[in-house]
């Protein structure tokens, strides 16, 4: 079990992101993960504190069991709270993020392609559900598997799709998004 690493930015920066990793299975790169997590929440609009989590199997079972009802380790969890910050003084805790590196490494082959890629793809895909998005119904599916592929475009590979990344399961039904998203370098404004 390590430390959590600072919060991303500096005091004036909107977004914090802590980490903490109390999984000893898969080495994480905290600092790497937290500023991927970070640059998705500024891109999504969303201000505030943001907990992402590493742990192990057994700690992700009974969270999963705890919440969703649903038996075995999975391999990311949500739990928004005020993804767009509240206007009281001092930092708002806009959600906690946990990911299972366990399961991500098991995944990846048949899924992303390798575990960086998998780890990404969750921090990217968690961040998303906690700024709002879902994919409880296809068309969601769809929005947020192009958002998310956007996002690692811009912010993990700093270029095009590499070959052999997959954001579908082999069980999953939901058509795959063109991995080949334009990408727009307009810089955003929020109003």
């Amino acid at each position: 079990m390590r430390d959590p690493s600072s919060p991303t930015g500096d005091a004036s920066d909107p977004v914090h992101v802590v980490v903490s990793d109390e999984q000893l299975e898969v080495r994480i790169d905290a600092d790497r993960w937290s500023a991927l997590a970070a640059a998705t929440l500024r891109a999504e609009g969303c201000r505030g504190e943001l907990s992402l989590t590493f742990v192990d199997p057994v700690e992700m079972a009974s969270l999963n069991a705890e919440h969703l009802g649903q038996q075995g380790p999975t391999d990311v969890l949500s739990f928004p709270l005020d993804p767009h910050g509240s206007d009281t003084p001092g930092p708002s805790l806009i959600g906690d993020i946990v990911i299972c590196p366990s399961v991500a490494a098991a995944a990846a082959p048949g899924h992303a392609g390798n575990l960086d890629d998998e780890l990404a793809l969750l921090v990217v895909h968690g961040v998303l559900h906690i700024s709002g998005h879902d994919h409880a119904e296809p068309d969601e599916t769809v929005t947020m598997r192009a958002r998310e592929l956007a996002l690692l475009v811009e912010h993990h590979w700093n270029g095009p799709v590499p070959a052999g990344f997959r954001q579908d399961h082999a069980d999953d039904d939901t058509p795959e998004v063109d991995d080949t998203p334009e990408v727009d370098d307009t810089p955003e404004v929020s109003t």
